[in-house]
């Protein structure tokens, strides 16, 4: 039997680790990696770039330093071919709608059994599913139910149409290395203006740093 080899991202080590002896102990998953937060999550994928990957991540949401959303938003970007499984304590509202915006593959509460953890992880890899707790999945429907369009709730993210002309001008010169007094001297405005640019790009992108709007930035390839 091929085991199908995942990665657990959450901050509370005692969870991961016994989330990952059970998933191990089932002979039917195989973890190749633990990671607290979204910034070791993706560290630790970049070094395994070249060895076995993960096909489906068990990713928190509620992290320091890089949660679980702005960590799918980024992941998904660099790597396409992987799933995400939200496994979460949470359930309300809007981090179901989010999740699913930033890329996510399915959404189960924390405290599903193992076996049902499992299940979800081969129906998503073997039959291409929604695993979904069914707390969460009433939620979904209701929600759909209570939208005159529902369909606009879950969208495709579209940065680069939410980014003003000078917005990409600077995106542009951050790709390139230039740090905010050489962008600003580029564009005849003054460092503190870029700064404000910059944040407002961050925000629109979902990221929290310079590295991580560069990588979407390149992965969609908006500059040649």
């Amino acid at each position: 039997m091929t085991k199908i080899p995942i990665a657990i991202v959450d901050d509370k080590r005692l969870l991961r680790s016994t989330i990952a002896e059970q998933l191990q102990y089932s002979q039917q998953i195989e973890v190749l990696f633990t990671a607290e937060n979204g910034i070791d999550f993706l560290k630790q994928m970049e070094e395994t770039a070249t060895q076995k990957q993960p096909l489906v991540v068990l990713m928190d949401i509620e992290m320091p330093e890089m949660d679980g959303l702005e960590t799918v938003l980024i992941a998904k970007e660099i790597y396409p071919d992987v799933q995400f499984l939200m496994l979460t304590a949470f359930s309300e509202d809007d981090k179901i709608f989010e999740a699913v915006r930033v890329g996510a593959s399915g959404y189960l509460l924390k405290d599903e059994k193992i076996s049902k953890i499992i299940s979800s992880i081969k129906e998503l890899v073997e039959e291409g599913t929604v695993p979904m707790s069914p707390v969460v999945a009433r939620k979904t429907l209701a929600m759909l139910k209570q939208s005159d369009k529902p369909t606009n709730t879950i969208v495709p993210i579209t940065e680069q149409s939410y980014l003003s002309t000078r917005e990409m001008e600077i995106l542009n010169g951050i790709v390139n290395g230039l740090n905010y007094h050489q962008i600003a001297e580029k564009l005849f405005i003054s460092p503190h203006t870029v700064r404000k640019h910059i944040s407002n790009i961050y925000d629109k992108l979902h990221v929290s740093n310079k590295t991580a709007a560069i990588k979407i930035a390149m992965k969609k390839k908006w500059f040649q």
